[in-house]
């Protein structure tokens, strides 16, 4: 069910992996709920089709065993053809980008597509996520980045799919939203563009889980509030909206105690730490300028895909049923966006009054 902006339906959508924690919360339940709660697509996630498989034939396959996931993605895109859902996207394909000419990570990583990209035809979606690569050793050139990401648009497009390219707060070169329209410009290809993030923007350039404060230190907090605001009058101007594919959304906790600022056993920076965990709804007890950036976004003239993607590890002590979620989540994008209705309309009424 699209929800009304300013007379412009907006359409919904919901990540697979953002709601159940049981194992008895299966893919099937989980679109049940989504569909249930009015939202029009989900996010099929690499993780909901491994437990997906496991519940069809009674042990997880291999995520490299492509014949076996694509088998496994057609049973899914029935499931989703019965709840009315559309898969919008693909995700999350990680540490793509950045590896160096013919070394075997690169090979792996361009193996690796070709599997999801067959995956991707079928569950019936043409767009896979790319998230900005957080692995050590990758080049920081962004020509090097955007060639990578140019070639596997080219092997995409020979298919009719398409590439959303996220900032993710903790990569290596690209963690900014800037970052990443930089690599997108330089690529250059019609079916390359970007997903947003509340949470990766908020929690990259305004927030920091390993600080007291919750926010980026090392400034006033006046000067922090100015380059938050120049960052999202930037994106308002600089970034078309034909070129966003969709905007997640989530919030976050404020960390207390803070998180330790190193990497931890797994090799994740804090910012990743923070990201896995620690990522509520709107409204739900996070302290993001997530309606700030909402609005930036739909400032470019974007009215595209809204996506809630949270990672709230006190999922288990908020519900027991995905459906009573999956409402509140709908619930959080409405008042979300009357919210920037409301300030908009305010913004007009003093302008008028000067």
């Amino acid at each position: 069910m699209p929800i009304d902006y300013q007379g412009t339906q907006i359409p919904t959508c919901y990540a697979t992996c953002s709601i159940g924690h049981k194992e008895s919360h299966t893919l099937p339940l989980k679109f049940k709920a989504i569909a249930d709660a009015g939202f029009d697509a989900v996010e099929l996630s690499m993780p909901d089709i491994l437990a997906y498989g496991k519940l069809l034939n009674g042990q997880e396959p291999d995520p490299k065993n492509y014949d076996t996931l694509v088998e496994i993605g057609k049973e899914i895109k029935t499931q989703a053809a019965e709840h009315k859902l559309k898969i919008l996207m693909l995700q999350p394909f990680a540490n793509f980008e950045g590896w160096p000419k013919g070394s075997n990570e690169r090979k792996d990583a361009f193996d690796c597509a070709k599997g999801w990209m067959r995956i991707m035809q079928a569950v019936g979606t043409d767009t896979l996520q790319v998230g900005s690569s957080d692995a050590p050793s990758i080049s920081s050139s962004f020509d090097d980045l955007a060639g990578d990401l140019a070639e596997l648009a080219d092997l995409c497009a020979e298919k009719g799919l398409r590439i959303a390219y996220e900032n993710w707060c903790w990569a290596t070169h690209a963690p900014s939203w800037k970052d990443v329209w930089r690599i997108v410009e330089k690529a250059n290809r019609p079916n390359l563009g970007l997903c947003l993030d509340t949470f990766q923007s908020g929690g990259g350039e305004w927030a920091d889980p390993t600080t007291k404060s919750g926010l980026v230190e090392g400034v006033s907090l006046d000067e922090l509030e100015v380059r938050w605001k120049k960052s999202l009058s930037d994106l308002s101007k600089t970034v078309p909206p034909e070129k966003i594919y969709l905007l997640q959304i989530s919030d976050a906790y404020k960390m207390e105690p803070p998180i330790e600022a190193k990497i931890d056993e797994e090799g994740l920076r804090p910012r990743g730490q923070w990201s896995h965990d620690y990522r509520p709804l709107p409204y739900d007890g996070g302290y993001l300028p997530v309606q700030d950036f909402l609005k930036a976004v739909l400032g470019t003239g974007f009215r595209g895909w809204l996506s809630i993607e949270v990672f709230d590890g006190k999922g288990p002590e908020k519900y027991s049923d995905m459906l009573e979620f999956s409402k509140k989540a709908m619930a959080s994008l409405g008042k979300l966006l009357d919210q920037i209705v409301y300030l908009v309309n305010l913004q007009k009424r003093d302008t008028l009054a000067e």
